[in-house]
């Protein structure tokens, strides 16, 4: 949609604004919240250690840490019996292939036994909260309600069909139960597994460059979470950010450039054609040799950088938002780190969580906003100025910017003769996960896995809690080898965008 909007020049009222503000922002939520919980917690947690835990125990801990209700001795034994019919069924399901037992664990039966029911509890949640997308935008996922100029929901106070007073209602409803189990249970969670894993403050950095091209944005345009880079770890200032400095290798992918492998092009000139055939046809082949990923190298400034939570939380924290700054102070007190361990595996798990607390303080103030237009007659939700498709220019181009919860999501489009002439996508597992460039400079995966130590090669359990804390998209999987290149074992990685 941005990228349009911007080829158009067109302004989406502010409602739309509101309402885009609002999908993202549980978004946010409810996908970090699923992700520590269901995609990256069993990398610090041994479900089964749980089953010699004393329930009673695991009570007196989580209410310590605590005040979320659900947290008697009766509800913790009732985990570990039905944790424990799992177990003797034989039939694990998501926990089949954990590396259970692994010398790297290091929580307390009782502390595996409270993340294993907040599991649990957030399986319920997630599902509950992202309601607000089926009211909002007819659907999760892939929302239905997003249109170039606006949104396609219609406001009306008076009217069951659009979006009324009863359903701003139930959207405050869900959002209340939201931010309360950030708050009482995701952020305990994450200090109290924290607390045992230290160490990992000095594992994980990578690149120690930062890209944020901006997001949530308030009537007067300024984001929550600024736009900007951090280099070299440099917490002193922002470099702002300038999206013509965005260019993409194909010098180890899978893809050819007419101007060759050494070539970067920006992505309005964007090229993408695989290279899979041989000089020679019928000789199709992948060059295993010099090339080894599907992920072209993008690079800003020649720079290889990092997106994601850590990268918003960076950014935010060194253009000095009062909020975050609070809460990163809080948490490296807390931990007795200090602020160096914000470049890390640990840093990064610290930094979604932060991000998540940050985003769901905002909904209900947002909601607010979006019912008090209302209330003063303001039910626009689409400039249809310039819909007539006759009024477009011939030629236009576009950029639209927006920060996804992985990270840095970039979309540019070329129009010539009217029509769409390129259309280039630049993805946050993209940045991250990209291959070498044509200076040899790692992509963020790579360069965090650097120093990273292996207990054992067979079950490299150290890998994943890296990898995961970058929260790698769906369509990724992250495949561990031995020197000779026999495939050890393949995990593929599940989330959402």
């Amino acid at each position: 949609m941005r990228a349009v909007e911007d080829a158009l020049k067109i302004q989406i009222p502010n409602n739309a604004r509101i309402i885009r503000n609002l999908i993202e922002g549980i978004q946010y939520v409810q996908d970090h919240v699923i992700h520590f919980y269901h995609l990256h917690a069993l990398d610090w947690v041994d479900v089964t250690s749980a089953l010699q835990a004393d329930p009673a125990e695991t009570s007196k801990l989580a209410q310590s840490i605590s005040d979320w209700p659900v947290s008697s001795a009766d509800y913790f034994q009732t985990v570990k019996d039905k944790l424990a019919a799992f177990v003797q069924s034989g039939q694990l399901g998501p926990f089949a292939n954990g590396y259970w037992g692994h010398p790297a664990y290091k929580l307390p039966p009782e502390a595996n036994l409270m993340a294993v029911a907040h599991y649990l509890q957030a399986l319920d949640w997630q599902r509950d909260v992202i309601r607000v997308h089926a009211i909002l935008g007819g659907k999760n996922p892939h929302l239905q309600s997003y249109l170039v100029g606006g949104m396609s929901i219609t406001l009306d106070p008076d009217s069951e069909s659009a979006l009324n007073a009863d359903k701003l209602a139930l959207i405050r409803g869900l959002f209340s139960k939201a931010k309360a189990f950030v708050e009482q249970v995701y952020i305990p969670d994450l200090l109290a597994v924290a607390s045992f894993y230290k160490e990992w403050a000095g594992y994980g950095e990578g690149l120690g460059n930062f890209l944020v091209y901006g997001e949530f944005p308030d009537a007067a345009g300024t984001m929550l979470f600024p736009a900007g880079l951090i280099v070299n770890r440099d917490l002193s200032q922002v470099v702002p950010l300038d999206q013509t400095k965005v260019m993409e290798y194909v010098t180890h992918s899978w893809y050819e450039y007419q101007g060759g492998d050494q070539t970067a092009l920006h992505p309005w000139q964007g090229e993408t054609k695989p290279r899979y055939t041989g000089p020679q046809p019928p000789y199709d082949y992948l060059d295993v040799d010099g090339k080894y990923s599907w992920l072209k190298a993008p690079r800003y400034d020649g720079l290889a950088v990092e997106v994601g939570p850590l990268a918003r939380v960076l950014v935010a924290y060194a253009a000095g938002r009062p909020r975050v700054k609070e809460l990163v102070d809080g948490v490296l007190k807390q931990l007795g780190v200090g602020p160096e361990a914000l470049f890390s595996t640990l840093g990064r798990t610290a930094a979604r969580g932060i991000e998540t607390l940050v985003v769901a303080e905002q909904l209900i103030p947002w909601l607010d906003e979006l019912a008090a237009q209302m209330g003063r007659g303001d039910l626009k939700v689409h400039d249809g100025s310039k819909w007539d498709p006759a009024t477009w220019p011939q030629e236009a181009q576009g950029c639209g910017l927006m920060e996804a919860p992985r990270g840095a999501l970039g979309h540019w489009i070329r129009i010539a003769n009217g029509k769409i002439a390129n259309y280039q996508a630049v993805v946050p597992s993209t940045w991250n996960a990209s291959p070498r460039d044509a200076k040899g400079q790692r992509g963020a995966y790579e360069a965090a896995l650097i120093g990273t130590p292996v207990a054992d090669p067979e079950q490299p359990i150290e890998i994943l809690r890296t990898i995961h804390s970058f929260d790698p998209c769906m369509a990724c999987a992250v495949h561990v080898v031995d020197p000779s290149g026999r495939e050890l074992t393949r995990v593929e990685l599940e989330g959402s965008m």
